[in-house]
């Protein structure tokens, strides 16, 4: 008896030593954070999404192999669909996620930062550059450049670099983004001076832009800014070259991807220009270590969005291990201390140094990038 209660008592200390190994390593972290992401890696955005998720795992794998703080990656794909995409966010809630990098594009990231807002989970997008995005959501924030900012900063490049220039818009009057971008292009190019000479619409749906391209020819543009994606940019490039109209062709964000689309001739879009906020040519060591891993993982070079996406789990990174919260803590809690740390700290990345956010919003400076024998160059 005595042997058999020995046999049991020693039993119960080999249980309560593995038991307490285990909740000290909970209190130390030893869970990973769970992040979860939300973009199109389907559909006819999805040069965009995989873009995003692809530089979102390379930080992920950079992260982890560092020791300390893991992550656990889940990226659930939404067709650039809002309903689509709060499905997906409801999927990551069940699968137990602590933090958002998403979505991608504007609709869908209306739609889910909303939720995201209503359950307290701390979201991060790398590109829905809407500011209906972070409008009274005190926990949703920016990687991004806004439309405004981008409308803003695309006049302000052109009047310090093409002052003479004569400029046709065509925008998408049915978009949140183009309009955006198209509202505040305007009128920063009406307060610089810019000689607009054009402006013509399009819809999601436009196939034929003989309209819009022509009447630009006809005034006499030399520039055509497009604050459109890169699908409509590619078919109005097809169709300028196809009458003979070489003007100087000047997008912004969305505009990134087209060097990427399945059956277009990039040759035309030599010598197009494009505000960024991440070159891929750039000297400095960051930006060289990450090209490389990208171009090694996936044979191609990494556009912004993936640059914009490996920044935002890198400041996440930072910012929660600046809390000192242990990833135990509860959903709202880390919420809570990310919105304070992003609130009061300064994030050093690939797309921008110093940078800050106030209202959700951050603040970077712009670069322009041309496209130049295939791949972006930096355009000074």
């Amino acid at each position: 008896m005595k042997r058999t209660l020995s046999i049991i008592m020693a039993l119960v200390l080999v249980v309560a030593l593995f038991a307490g190994c285990g909740s000290d390593e909970k209190a130390e972290g030893g869970q990973a954070l769970k992040i979860g992401f939300i973009g199109p890696l389907t559909g006819g955005a999805a040069v965009y999404g995989n873009a995003a998720k692809r530089g979102a795992e390379i930080a992920v794998k950079e992260i982890n192999a560092k020791g300390g703080l893991q992550i656990e990656f889940n990226a659930q794909d939404d067709e650039n669909d809002a309903e689509k995409s709060v499905n997906a966010y409801n999927n990551l809630m069940d699968w137990g996620m602590q933090v958002l990098v998403g979505t991608v594009t504007t609709t869908p990231c209306v739609a889910v930062s909303a939720e995201a807002y209503n359950d307290r989970v701390f979201t991060l997008t790398p590109s829905a550059s809407s500011t209906e995005v972070p409008t009274g959501k005190d926990n949703v924030y920016q990687i991004c450049f806004t439309d405004p900012n981008q409308g803003k900063a695309s006049a302000k490049y052109i009047a310090d670099h093409m002052a003479d220039a004569k400029i046709a818009i065509i925008y998408d009057n049915g978009s949140v983004y183009s309009s955006g971008i198209y509202q505040t292009f305007e009128a920063e190019a009406k307060t610089l001076g810019l000689n607009i000479v054009s402006v013509s619409t399009c819809t999601e749906d436009t196939s034929d832009f003989s309209v819009q391209v022509s009447d630009a020819k006809n005034a006499g543009a030399d520039l055509v800014f497009l604050p459109i994606y890169y699908t409509p940019a590619s078919l109005i490039l097809n169709y300028a070259n196809s009458i003979g109209y070489a003007p100087t062709f000047f997008g912004v964000d969305g505009m990134d991807g087209i060097l990427t689309l399945d059956g277009f001739n990039t040759e035309l879009a030599e010598g197009v220009m494009l505000l960024t906020p991440f070159a891929a040519d750039a000297e400095d060591a960051a930006t060289q270590s990450f090209v490389k891993s990208y171009q090694d993982a996936y044979g191609e070079t990494p556009n912004q969005f993936a640059a914009d996406a490996y920044d935002c789990v890198y400041a996440v990174y930072e910012a929660f291990t600046a809390t000192g919260l242990d990833t135990g803590a509860s959903t709202a809690d880390i919420c809570d201390a990310m919105c304070k740390q992003f609130n009061s700290m300064s994030f050093s990345g690939l797309t921008g140094q110093n940078m800050t956010w106030k209202d959700g919003q951050v603040d970077k400076a712009p670069a322009a990038v041309v496209i130049k024998d295939g791949v972006y160059v930096s355009a000074g």
